[in-house]
């Protein structure tokens, strides 16, 4: 599932020039954590956000979990250097799982994702280097975004409800629409496998591809109940991601909602 968290962590986000304008004051300083926002895939998929926050308690679709200063090996790089992407990996994930309450494995099975945001490119020209980690309702093949609880902390503690889990929409897991499982769909994600640790190399394209394959077909035929006949899809990384922190591969069930 490339959730938005990986597509931002693996590859330097590239934006248009600047005008040339002074950044406003407020793009200078790092955002209030807690803030919520009415986002949409477009506004994630830009570099930085200047959504104005809305209350809490209204309807929005991100919420910012994480925000800070970022380290001063950042203070003289380009605004899209590609270390910044690996770092936010690293830095916003962590803090993610804590967030929700849930670990590696879970938060790779759930609707929700995040994004990170930068200053404006204006501001930091200017000198500005804080970051924002959001909680976002979708991932990076959701058409659109759902509505988050008035807070998201805590959102996947225990056995968390479908409305937070990841279906997907489509004949094949690959380029489906990822959906929550409280609607329509043909496969749900339902477990998935650690390819390494943190220090591994990567193992390759091949092996990556037929560990997860052969892992997903026991996998979900336990999680089956070992019919004589299903059908199994899966999910699996190439190295940026692995460069980026990640190291599971999901495993699909195909369903018949």
């Amino acid at each position: 599932m490339r959730l938005v968290v990986l597509a931002l962590a693996a590859a330097a986000i590239l934006t248009a020039c600047g005008d040339g304008n002074a950044a406003p004051p407020a793009d200078k300083k790092a955002p209030k954590l807690g803030a919520c926002r009415v986002l949409d895939p477009k506004d994630v998929a830009k570099p930085s956000d200047s959504t104005k926050a809305v209350p809490c308690s209204d309807d929005h679709t991100a919420e910012t979990f994480a925000v800070g200063d970022l380290p001063d090996d950042f203070e003289d790089v380009d605004y899209d250097d590609q270390d910044l992407g690996a770092w936010a990996y690293k830095t916003c994930s962590k803090q993610f799982q804590d967030f929700l309450g849930a670990d590696d494995s879970l938060v790779m099975r759930t609707v929700v994702s995040w994004a990170w945001f930068r200053p404006s490119e204006a501001a930091w020209d200017e000198g500005a280097r804080w970051y924002r980690c959001d909680v976002v309702g979708g991932g990076e093949q959701s058409r659109e975004y759902v509505d988050l609880p008035t807070s998201a902390k805590g959102l996947l503690l225990g056995r968390p409800d479908d409305h937070w889990m990841v279906c997907a929409e489509g004949e094949t897991v690959a380029g489906s629409v990822k959906v929550p499982c409280t609607q329509s769909h043909n496969w749900r994600a339902v477990t998935t496998i650690s390819l390494g640790d943190a220090k591994d190399p990567y193992p390759g394209d091949r092996l990556s591809e037929v560990t997860t394959r052969d892992f997903c077909s026991k996998s979900v035929g336990a999680w089956l109940s070992y019919p004589v006949d299903y059908d199994f899809g899966y999910t699996w990384f190439h190295q940026a991601e692995w460069d980026a922190g990640n190291r599971r591969s999901v495993c699909w069930a195909k369903t018949d909602q």
